[in-house]
Order: C-alpha cells, then sequence, then structure tokens
C-alpha cells in the first residue's frame, strides 16, 4: 500500500473523514517521507490533522510542541475520542501523572505526546528524547503556533527562540512548524530560528469567506456592542479589550444588561482564568471579554462572533484574533468599534515600550497597516489577503461591500485639518481642532486665542463626526501622526506638504449607514459568501435538538467539551442523512470507526426513536 493511499484510509478509518482537503495531502507526505515542512493555514483549516495523520504512519510517537495547556488537554481529550493513544505533560499534571505519563512514553506506549515548550527544553526531557530517538523512536516534531518565535509577532515567546535545538541535537527527525496567520517578516524570521531554511513551504489561503468584517464608528461603544449582540442571542463569542479594567467593566455591565460574560486577563489568579476557559470551552452561548491574553490555540468551533472595543495592534493580530470565530465553516461575524483615540494609545504603547528602535519602527508599520485597513474604501477582505500577499477580489461579505462607502474630494477638507493643526503649533489632539474648525469658542480655545486664527470656523460646515472621520483618514494616510509624547498632539508628516499646499489632490470615505441585518446560516452560496456546512437537514428538527442533548449528556459524563464528542457539523450531517445502520453512519463525516463503535448504538437509536 502506497504512503498516500494509507494516509487516506487513516483518515478515513480514525477520523472518518473520505478525503484531504487543500494541501494537507502534500503535507503529510512531506512529513512521512522524513522531509520538514513551515505551514501556514488558517484557523479551522485542519492544520492538526497535518502532523496527526504522519505520525500515526511513522514508527515511534510524535511529540507536539503546543504553549498553551487548554489547548493540549482539549487536542488529547479528542484523539482518546477516536481511539489515539495520547497524552500530554505540562504543569497541571501532579507528579505522580507526570511520572507515569513518562513511563508509558519510553515503554512505546504513545502515538502523541503534546508538551509545553519550557519543559521539552528541560535537561530530563531532552534526556527522554535521546533515549527515545536512540532506539529510532520518534517519529516527528510538530511545532504548533509556530508565530510564537517571532520578535515581531504579536504572541512572542522567548522559550520558542531556544527550539532551534530540536534540530541540532536531533538533525534525522522530521519537523514541522505550523501557523494560522504570519506575514513575509514572521515567515522569515520562523524558518531562521528555527533552522527551517531547507524546508518545504506550506502556504494555503489565508481566505475566512465564512467570515463577515465590520468596522464601525465608535460613537457609543457599549450600547454599540449590546446592539451587535442582541443578533447573537444563546450563541458564544469573543469580545476583546485593550486593558484589564475594560474588560472587568465590560463584561460586569454585560452580565447587568442580561448577556451571561465572563472576563479573562492575566490580572486574575490562574484558578479563575481556568475555569472561565472551561466554562466558555464547555457551555453554550456563554461571552468571553478578554484581553489578547484568551484565545490562541482555543479550538472551540461553535464561536459565532469576535467583537473588539479596541483597535487591534496589527493586522496579523486582527487576523489572528478573528479567526476564532466559525471553525466550523458556519457563518460567523467580525465585528469592531474604531476611534481616534486609539490611535493615541497605541501610538503611545509604542513609544513608551523598552523595545528597540528597529522593533519599534516595525511596529509602527504595523500599525499603520492597521489603520489603513480600518479607512480604506475597498473590501476588507481584499485588504486583509493582501497583506499576506494573497490575491483576491471584493468578497461581497463585509461591510464595504455590502454597504459601499461614498467616496469624495477631500482634498479642501485635508488641507483646513493640516492649516489648523499647523498654525496651533502642532501642540493639540484633534478634539480641540474640530473645535477651532467648526467655530466653538470654548474655553479652551480662548485660552489659547484661537478663535482669532484664519482657520477658526472654516469648517463650520462639516459637523463632528465627520471632521473625526477626517482626521482618522489623515492618519491612517501617514499626513498626519500622533505625538504619544504630547498627549496625541497631531503633528503634519512630509508627506502632508504637497496637499496642504495644493500640488496634489485627496480622496476621502463618508461611510453610509448600513441596514440593521445579521449573518443568516442559508444554505445560499455564491458571492455573499456566506456560506453554510451544505447541510441540508432543519437546524431546528426535534431530531437535531435530540442528538444535541445527547452530545451534552455524554460531555458532562466525560468532562469534557460537547464538540470533542461530536462537531455540529456531524451531528448536523446526522440529522439530515438518518442513518439507519452502522455502515451508514460510518459514511457520515466526522464518524471513525472508533467513534461508530463507541457511539453508534445510541445515535442510532435516537434516529429511530425519530423517525
Amino acid at each position: 500500500m502506497s504512503a498516500a493511499v494509507a494516509a487516506t484510509e487513516l483518515l478515513r478509518r480514525i477520523f472518518g473523514y473520505p478525503s484531504f482537503r487543500g494541501q494537507q495531502a502534500e503535507i503529510v507526505d512531506q512529513l512521512v517521507s522524513g522531509g520538514d515542512a513551515l505551514v501556514l493555514m488558517p484557523t479551522g483549516g485542519g492544520k492538526s490533522l497535518c502532523y496527526q495523520i504522519p505520525a500515526l504512519l511513522r514508527t515511534g510517537v510524535g511529540v507536539v510542541v503546543s504553549p498553551l495547556i487548554a489547548l493540549m488537554q482539549d487536542q488529547v481529550d479528542a484523539l482518546r475520542q477516536v481511539g489515539v493513544k495520547a497524552a500530554f505533560l505540562n504543569s497541571s499534571l501532579d507528579f505522580r501523572a507526570l511520572v507515569e505519563t513518562e513511563h508509558r512514553l519510553l515503554r512505546g506506549e504513545l502515538d502523541l505526546i503534546y508538551v509545553a515548550p519550557e519543559r521539552l527544553l528541560s535537561d530530563r526531557f531532552i534526556g527522554l528524547l535521546e533515549q527515545l530517538v536512540a532506539r529510532q523512536q520518534v517519529a516527528l516534531f510538530a511545532i504548533d503556533e509556530a508565530h510564537c518565535v517571532s520578535q515581531w509577532g504579536h504572541d512572542f515567546r522567548p522559550e520558542y527562540m531556544q527550539l532551534s535545538q530540536l534540530h541540532e541535537r536531533f538533525p534525522d527527525v522530521p519537523r514541522v512548524a505550523l501557523t494560522a496567520t504570519a506575514d513575509q517578516l514572521t515567515r522569515q524570521e520562523i524558518r531562521t530560528r528555527l533552522g527551517l531554511e531547507q524546508a518545504k513551504v506550506f502556504v494555503d489561503s489565508f481566505d475566512r469567506p465564512n467570515i463577515r468584517y465590520t468596522i464601525v464608528e465608535r460613537d457609543s461603544p457599549r450600547q454599540q456592542l449590546l446592539s451587535f449582540l442582541g443578533a447573537h442571542q444563546g450563541e458564544a463569542g469573543i469580545v476583546y479589550c485593550l486593558s484589564r479594567r475594560k474588560v472587568d467593566e465590560t463584561a460586569a455591565w454585560l452580565n447587568e444588561q442580561g448577556v451571561t460574560a465572563l472576563p479573562y486577563h492575566a490580572g486574575l489568579a490562574g484558578s479563575d482564568r481556568q475555569r472561565h476557559q472551561q466554562r466558555f470551552l464547555r457551555e453554550d452561548g456563554l461571552v468571553m471579554v478578554a484581553t489578547i491574553a484568551f484565545g490562541m490555540g482555543i479550538d472551540k468551533p461553535d464561536v459565532r462572533f469576535v467583537a473588539h472595543l479596541d483597535l487591534p495592534k496589527s493586522l496579523e493580530a486582527y487576523y489572528q484574533e478573528t479567526g476564532r470565530a466559525g471553525r466550523d465553516g458556519e457563518p460567523s461575524e467580525a465585528w469592531m468599534t474604531y476611534g481616534l483615540n486609539d490611535v493615541v494609545i497605541h501610538r503611545q504603547m509604542i513609544e513608551e515600550s523598552a523595545s528597540p528602535s528597529e522593533q519599534k519602527r516595525v511596529e509602527r508599520q504595523k500599525l499603520e497597516s492597521m489603520l489603513a485597513y480600518c479607512e480604506s474604501a475597498r473590501c476588507r477582505r481584499v485588504i486583509l489577503l493582501d497583506y499576506f500577499g494573497e490575491p483576491a477580489t471584493s468578497c461581497g461579505n463585509c461591510d464595504v461591500c455590502l454597504v459601499p462607502p461614498i467616496v469624495w474630494d477631500g482634498t479642501v477638507a485635508a488641507q483646513k485639518a493640516l492649516s489648523a493643526a499647523l498654525r496651533t503649533g502642532q501642540r493639540f489632539g484633534a478634539g480641540h481642532l474640530i473645535d477651532i474648525l467648526r467655530g466653538k469658542n470654548t474655553e479652551k480655545v480662548q485660552q489659547f486665542g484661537h478663535q482669532r486664527l484664519p482657520t477658526f470656523g472654516v469648517g463650520a460646515d462639516i459637523d463632528e463626526r465627520g471632521w473625526r472621520s477626517v482626521f482618522r483618514q489623515l492618519l491612517a494616510a501617514g499626513l498626519l501622526d500622533a505625538d504619544a509624547s504630547a498627549y496625541g498632539a497631531l503633528k503634519l508628516t512630509n508627506s502632508a506638504r504637497p496637499i496642504l499646499k495644493g500640488e496634489s489632490r485627496l480622496q476621502l470615505r463618508r461611510q453610509v449607514e448600513p441596514p440593521k441585518t445579521r449573518v443568516t446560516r442559508s444554505k445560499a452560496g455564491g458571492a455573499g459568501r456566506a456560506a453554510s456546512s451544505g447541510v441540508s437537514g432543519p437546524r431546528d428538527s426535534p431530531l437535531l435538538a435530540s442528538l444535541r442533548a445527547w452530545r451534552l449528556a455524554q460531555a458532562r459524563e466525560q468532562g469534557v467539551p460537547a464538540y470533542v464528542i461530536l462537531h455540529d457539523r456531524t451531528l448536523g450531517e446526522i440529522a439530515a442523512v438518518r442513518p439507519d445502520s452502522l455502515p451508514a453512519l460510518l459514511a457520515v463525516p466526522g464518524i471513525g470507526v472508533a467513534k461508530a463503535e463507541r457511539y453508534g448504538e445510541g445515535l442510532l437509536a435516537i434516529v429511530a426513536a425519530c423517525a
């Protein structure tokens, strides 16, 4: 039997899928044959199978480096469900469990072992690896969340930089590094720092067509968020905030409004973080309000939305965070409020950090790309994919495509705004400059005598909201810069001179108010890009409700998340095709031999009872 046929047979028998997707088969073949690989694949694209299948096909144990305890637990639980002998080693284990797992490893009783990077690099574990490699009992090394190695990245973990030791100590063991997001700079750093210069690179499409991207101008952010959540009642989602205080306050406020919300940030006690994370993973319809400390590696497939109350620091971070929605392929939403203050805060964070000047320069560039994304009149998806080097056409499923903004000649307005900043000594923020432009004789305007400036009142034809949009776009276009050391004072850049002198013109966008709609889970695909999984059974059918209740009971009995038992898509397929025998059940995607043997009778009984 060829390696390709053996891999497909293993995929069908263990995991219940008839064929590989995208480049999965090529990646599996590369590793089975002993080669190295760098895999860039979107969240929900099936990265785990790319190393799990080769680990099962090759001799010995697959060693998986993972930075998150919760992710290891879920991955191991899911593998055990399908009959794979898997375990993990991390700080959650007591000494007895740790020693027993190590003994199982040495006895060759494991197919896969998940290890935290700091434990893998310990003398104790390196000693175990030396014994296993000497007996040719290590199938491969898989480095998950490989972007953590990048100093320029948003999830930098110092211990990841030491993982090059794997290649130095064990050069004959194939390695695969995997990540769901990495721009060109981060990709190169992964290759260099992990010694993967000769590895074959696999880049899958970064497009997540089931996610609708929407950015709204910040007005009353809490009420805007509540209005957005109104379209997602009873659904799981994540709300990201920049500060711990804002996380706590937002979670408390949402609970007062009747939305079950949990806070998550590094300032909480470890036991509270773990409890909240477990509730989010194992209960339906919870909203997690969190800093970026939450989310990497979260396997929950039915997260229906990710909302940002603050601007992410880069498009890379935005893509990673929004990618936690809709892992199951079902229509989901990425929603964000955005305002001028975001720019000032991020500039201040960059300038006040202890990072070297080169890193600050890179962070400024990443922030500028994020700002340009927010203010562009082009399709959100086109800009996002272009950032990762992937060409795309307008998606029809983002706010810009659905309600195109009006583009107008903003040259004169830009000249007025730039002149106001220049004539006030470039020492003031947007709020004060807008008061001058609109002719508001405030106490502060009088204090500095700015009511006597030629620019006083020249912008009375544009309301405050309109002027805030102009200033945001001037910042995004690099014509103004927010001086973090001067409380966000707006200063002209060299790029502003041609506009100010009338040597070039500037197009600006004016957002049109969108109609109140929500992402629907229809069967239709097409330009809307909101196609469902293709399951034809009614989503509120008595059979599907019975299957969900059965799954929940199983999950509670075993102490695992419901999706570890069976994914929503698999339940939907069972409800649609109504299998009446074990062979028919085995034909359902997601039902392998082990799950059919374990749950088959119960599932078939439920189907028969709802006939």
